[in-house]
């Protein structure tokens, strides 16, 4: 299965988010929730409030994973990069600087394991992952090597009220 075989699902069937590993692991998931959805607005309220261009920061949009056994496509909660990107369904990830995949019932494993282990063979410098319990815990990890380490776990409602620069996202 190809990128462009997934977009013709997608295309297909908009009820759906689909996404596709490098080893070629199909993901079908339904759209996310309500609580889900505000999660990532906060984050994207905060990140422009604070400055960040509105076309350095995006929501569910596709992008590109290359990894050992060939090409995937994911598709994050948040993507912000160092720059504008040009228009497309599967974007590169060499100007990404942060990845925010929010958890959902059932995106576990997906979430915390297969995704930070892929965006780190991509070389994304950060990757957040936020837990919907009643703190809303971020979990920000930072690329060391090849693979992330831990740099901090603390409420969305702490990180809300830091500013993007303090992450290096400014």
């Amino acid at each position: 299965m190809t990128l462009d075989d997934l977009t013709a699902m997608m295309a297909a069937d908009e009820h759906h988010r689909y996404e596709i590993s490098p080893e070629t692991v199909l993901s079908i998931t339904p759209p996310p929730g309500y609580a889900h959805a505000i999660i990532a607005t906060r984050l994207m309220v905060w990140l422009a409030g604070a400055g960040v261009p509105a076309d350095r920061i995006a929501q569910a949009v596709g992008l590109r994973i290359q990894g050992r056994n060939g090409v995937g496509g994911r598709i994050p909660d948040l993507v912000v990069w160092s720059k504008a990107q040009a228009d497309g369904i599967w974007l590169p990830v060499a100007d990404v600087l942060l990845v925010v995949e929010i958890v959902s019932p059932g995106s576990e494993g997906v979430d915390t394991v297969t995704k930070r282990s892929e965006y780190a063979a991509a070389g994304i410098p950060q990757y957040w992952v936020v837990d919907q319990d009643p703190a809303q815990t971020v979990t920000m990890h930072r690329l060391d090597g090849d693979h992330y380490a831990v740099r901090a776990s603390m409420p969305l409602a702490w990180v809300l009220n830091t500013s993007p620069n303090e992450h290096d996202l400014g």
